[in-house]
């Protein structure tokens, strides 16, 4: 029987995992299973050049290369239970009974991601929108054009502030944002970088209600408004639910693995530390040599393919008997976000460094670049403006990149 490697998550992760799988030498089968109907594709312009009308879906899709020609392709097929020391996933597709087919592999890669997490307030739920899939995007598009809409985003992190200021160039009325913290996308940037952002969101006409939550949702058939905290009521004909997401690692209930938060992996990418077993993309829970050993998800652009080619050649050794034989995985993270007229660009972990960020170059009101700083080390810069802003961030990298030291 020929060995097969069956990748569960048919996105990036999964797109990514079979092209670094054929590089490290694997020549077996591989099959991929996925959840949408859609060949693998970008989620980043989702929220903005899909969402404002820019891009259709043929320009989102990824270019399949030759050395995975081969490759199965099991789409508009979920994955709903597996047995890891049996060496099977269960799946379920519109023409299958539930959990009726099931795959055999060799070795296994979860790519499963995420999804939105949801308001769980009372309420109606029709106008009520997230944004995770070329159809979520579609969907709340076609609402964002109905004339003197007033949108309600709940949350004001990446996805959220990218929503916010694609409804504004879209003409939406009025575009509030509500956030129980005291700034936008606080804990990944710091004061000084999350204070700024919210001046060029409040200049360019997005309103803000932050350090309040949500209680409740009013109207009958349909969303009408958005009960905060202490009562304020907010009108909305549309809301976006922009408030985390949750990894879907359900159907590997049972297996022994730590599914606390994403599935727990060594500093190899191994689940479980079990050598025929991976993870990759943000459904990864790793530790990052190049900071500490404390596991973490990271819901980046660059992680997918970052941990696709060390989780290929880690899966591909074990399948030999073999160790890794690679340095632990240390990447360095990268993310950019385009908000209105102004790019927000990052390289390092910021986040651990937000207790002292200094400013590195330029202005905070023009084109700026922070630098994060853990113990006087700089771990990340986060760049705001135009291209020079970035250019100008994008000179730290070496510094960055210098060997991994661990750190309390």
């Amino acid at each position: 029987m020929t060995p097969r490697i069956v990748i569960a998550g048919a996105s990036m992760g999964g797109l990514r995992a079979a092209e670094q799988l054929r590089a490290a030498g694997w020549r077996g089968a591989i099959t991929v299973v996925g959840d949408e109907p859609h060949p693998p594709y970008n989620r980043p312009p989702l929220s903005k050049e899909v969402l404002a009308g820019r891009a259709p879906f043929e320009s989102l899709a990824f270019a399949l290369r030759e050395s995975v020609a081969d490759v199965e392709w099991r789409l508009g097929t979920r994955v709903t239970g597996a047995d890891v020391d049996g060496h099977w996933i269960a799946i379920a597709g519109p023409d299958m009974v539930e959990g009726a087919e099931t795959l055999d592999f060799d070795a296994l890669v979860i790519a499963t991601g995420m999804r939105p997490r949801r308001l769980g307030c009372p309420g109606p739920t029709a106008g009520r929108h997230t944004v995770r899939t070329l159809a979520d995007a579609e969907g709340l598009r076609a609402e964002l054009l109905r004339p003197g809409v007033r949108v309600v985003v709940v949350g004001a992190g990446f996805i959220g502030c990218e929503v916010a200021a694609t409804a504004v160039a879209l003409g939406a009325a009025e575009v509030t944002v509500v956030d129980p913290e005291p700034l936008p996308m606080l804990r990944p940037l710091g004061e000084p970088p999350a204070r700024e952002l919210l001046r060029r969101h409040l200049e360019r006409g997005v309103r803000f209600v932050l350090g309040a939550g949500v209680a409740a949702f009013t109207g009958g058939s349909r969303v009408t408004g958005v009960v905060l905290g202490d009562g304020t009521e907010l009108p909305a004909d549309v809301v976006v639910e922009s408030v985390g997401s949750l990894a879907n690692t359900e159907w590997l209930a049972g297996n022994g693995l730590d599914l606390s938060d994403g599935v727990l992996t060594d500093e190899h990418l191994r689940a479980g530390s079990l050598p025929d077993v991976v993870a990759v993309g943000d459904v990864a829970r790793f530790p990052n040599a190049r900071y500490d050993n404390v596991p973490r998800r990271v819901e980046h652009w660059c992680i997918p393919a970052d941990t696709a080619r060390h989780a290929a050649r880690t899966l591909v050794a074990g399948l030999r008997g073999e160790e890794p034989g690679v340095e632990p995985f240390a990447p360095l993270p990268t993310f950019w976000s385009d908000q209105h007229d102004f790019r927000l660009q990052s390289f390092g972990a910021p986040a651990l460094g937000t207790a002292d960020v200094r400013v590195l170059d330029g202005d905070p009101r023009g084109d700026v670049v922070f630098g994060h700083h853990h113990d006087g080390r700089l771990v990340g810069v986060v760049a705001l403006g135009g291209r020079s802003a970035a250019a100008s961030a994008a000179r730290y990298r070496p510094e960055l990149l210098k060997q991994p030291a661990l750190f309390s």
